[in-house]
């Protein structure tokens, strides 16, 4: 495996890399859920790319960048068993120069749910990913559904700038009591670990409930809700039955959907979603 720093080592590096490549970006500090995602690309393609970049452009002012948890070494170490033939791992400085000022937005689907709480996030997204097929020319990029909207995101983003690869976005890895792998689930305490289990508990009632024949949005975003207050520890920013394309809220009777949730545990920020309906 080859770790490389600077953009002339990356380009010099992919020149020898056979098609079709596969690349998953990373802020580092890699679980279960990325390792999946590598595996996936390794299963698919001749060559295997990954990035581990913190970015901070993606990063609100009183969010949690300084903090974010990081640990080079081990993730080299997890890549390499995995067979990654290839790690881009830029500083600040190389990603965004001194005198950026050039950025890729995507307008509706970025300005809702996530976008709408956190202001200016999935412009760093964008930002960044663009710069790394690009950087990578990758012919497959990989991500999770745990991030659902930005999975919708960067599909708009890549489809509309035309970049010549295939956006695949592979489900989401849990614990075993449910909770979406993540790398901020470091930052719990035995209680708020606990208490973290009940988003997934949260969208497992709606999605029986679905199961069952309940076709109302505004019902099962009420039994996600009603859900989501049995936990003391819990506090919902936002709680959603939207449009999985769109990601329009819906109302009135549905048959396919994405749900999804922005909770507070405690002061650590979660998010998870489920998909119903076709395509789930």
């Amino acid at each position: 495996m080859k770790v490389v720093v600077t953009l002339e080592e990356l380009r010099a590096a992919r020149r020898t890399l056979p098609d079709p490549l596969g690349l998953v970006p990373t802020m580092g500090f890699l679980h279960e859920g990325h390792l999946s995602l590598v595996r996936r690309a390794r299963n698919e393609c001749v060559s295997v790319a990954a990035s581990i970049f913190v970015n901070p452009t993606q990063f609100g002012p009183d969010e949690d960048l300084d903090a974010y948890p990081r640990n080079l070494d081990r993730d080299l170490s997890l890549l390499e068993a995995e067979g990654v033939d290839l790690v881009w791992t830029p500083t600040d400085e190389m990603m965004y120069p001194q005198g950026f000022q050039t950025w890729v937005t995507v307008d509706e689907l970025a300005g809702v749910l996530e976008g709408a709480q956190r202001p200016g996030h999935f412009r760093g997204v964008t930002t960044v990913v663009a710069k790394l097929f690009n950087a990578f020319q990758p012919q497959r990029a990989y991500f999770g559904q745990k991030d659902a909207q930005q999975a919708a995101v960067i599909k708009r983003m890549a489809r509309d700038l035309d970049f010549l690869l295939e956006v695949v976005v592979c489900p989401t890895v849990r614990e075993p009591d449910g909770v979406a792998m993540s790398s901020r689930n470091s930052y719990f305490d035995e209680t708020q670990r606990k208490a973290a289990g009940m988003l997934y508990q949260a969208l497992s009632r709606a999605a029986e409930a679905f199961a069952a024949g309940e076709r109302d949005a505004e019902t099962l975003r009420r039994l996600m809700s009603e859900t989501l207050a049995t936990e003391k520890l819990a506090r919902p920013e936002y709680v959603s039955v939207a449009d999985p394309d769109t990601l329009e809220e819906l109302s009135g009777p549905i048959e396919r959907a994405l749900l999804s949730m922005a909770v507070f545990i405690g002061k650590i920020r979660l998010i998870d979603n489920m998909l119903l309906g076709d395509g789930a």
